[in-house]
């Protein structure tokens, strides 16, 4: 299902063939596995227009169509919307933004400057919440969190991005390894994000975007034989990776998601993204003796990556639901997801607020800065009040 007739190539850079079949001297390519090529080989090596021509019929060679990806992408969309539509801002909250949209309308800048619904109502949805899920046993909620979005910003940013790289991946891979790759990625970030972060909500497609972007690279290093730009693109991978990992060092955002997905999909790529060698793939028609499929090292990574992520899981998943807390291990790790600066703070505890209703009358403070606010309201309901307490805390 998916599958394409059509050649592919590798998703970076030129292939050794192609690059050597842009020069005007006849230049075959490198032969890996030996220092020189016989005259048969040679001829053989000439007759091939292309690495790509010579990966037909290969399983890990095949074209495919790329609709899991743009289904991912819909799917998100279509989750924001019923998140909005449960928000119900207007009646729930009555301060809200964008007031044209009816039952649709944001929460107040002030307390979701990423134009979206309340932390009450991504709680209910599924977000991540560490308490519920060690001891409400709700473990669901592990996957659930990768499918919501706190807010319009969010979810264009995360979603632009999976299409920009999920759609090449999935054209090169199939929707299986990728799918695969996607799913796993965004697990793994919730799990260490669910060990550092303990007291926050959290949500977002981010782990599992960044698990592709890990695959991507591994991807290189696994497939090293056939690439020839291997070392700028590799570069460019890093820089893109740190740019964005730099980024969650900033507040509200989980970067302990990001590192999880990206160290989960890094790990996946050698295990799900491995191809036949160059020599494989040069030789695999030619008469007499031929190499192995894979080389050595890539035997070796696979079952290292293999190896780490099984562990990685288990000892990730017991330290969780044994309520582990990892900053108490590691005390410098809050600074990964977060560096204070006299601009912001790093206070990640949930905003908690005490309240008096005399009357009309709603006082309240917040527990975390000591600020004090009045209302006038009458019953007001527990959205409106959660709504108020942050903007009080912020």
């Amino acid at each position: 299902m998916g599958e394409k007739d059509s050649e592919t190539a590798p998703i970076w850079g030129k292939t050794r063939q192609r690059e050597s079949s842009n020069n005007n001297n006849n230049t075959h390519p490198m032969d890996l596995e030996s220092s020189s090529l016989s005259g048969q080989q040679r001829s053989l090596n000439r007759s091939r227009s292309s690495y790509e021509e010579r990966g037909r019929g290969v399983k890990e060679f095949r074209s495919w169509f790329p609709w899991l990806i743009p289904c991912f992408v819909v799917a998100n969309v279509i989750v924001f919307v019923i998140t909005m539509y449960v928000n119900n801002c207007p009646k729930k909250s009555g301060d809200c933004f964008a007031d044209f949209l009816g039952r649709f309308s944001f929460q107040n800048t002030r307390e979701n400057p990423l134009l979206g619904p309340s932390s009450l109502t991504l709680q209910t949805m599924g977000g991540l919440d560490v308490k519920k899920v060690v001891k409400g046993d709700e473990g669901w909620r592990l996957l659930s969190c990768n499918w919501l979005h706190g807010g319009v910003v969010h979810l264009l940013v995360n979603m632009l991005t999976l299409l920009f790289i999920g759609i090449r991946m999935e054209r090169e891979f199939g929707f299986i390894r990728i799918g695969l790759l996607y799913l796993i990625s965004g697990f793994g970030g919730s799990i260490l994000s669910a060990l550092f972060l303990r007291s926050n909500i959290s949500v977002g497609a981010s782990g599992a975007v960044f698990g592709l972007l890990g695959g991507m690279l591994s991807e290189i290093f696994i497939n090293w034989t056939i690439y020839s730009n291997k070392v700028v693109t590799i570069i460019t991978l890093v820089i893109i990776v740190a740019v964005n990992l730099g980024l969650g060092v900033l507040p509200g955002v989980d970067n302990f998601a990001h590192i999880g997905g990206f160290a989960t999909g890094f790990l996946l790529g050698f295990v799900l993204l491995i191809r036949p060698h160059y020599g494989w793939i040069n030789q695999r028609n030619a008469p007499g003796a031929k190499p192995h499929r894979f080389k050595m090292y890539q035997g070796i990574l696979w079952t290292i990556s293999l190896l780490l992520l099984v562990a990685g899981f288990i000892v990730g998943l017991i330290s969780l639901f044994n309520n582990v807390d990892g900053n108490e291990h590691c005390s410098w790790c809050h600074y990964l997801s977060c560096i204070p600066t006299s601009k912001w703070s790093c206070n990640r505890e949930p905003a908690s607020c005490t309240t008096t209703q005399l009357g009309n009358q709603l006082s309240m403070t917040c527990l975390r800065n000591g600020k004090s606010a009045s209302y006038i309201l009458a019953n007001p309901s527990d959205s409106r009040i959660n709504s108020l307490c942050v903007q009080l805390c912020r």
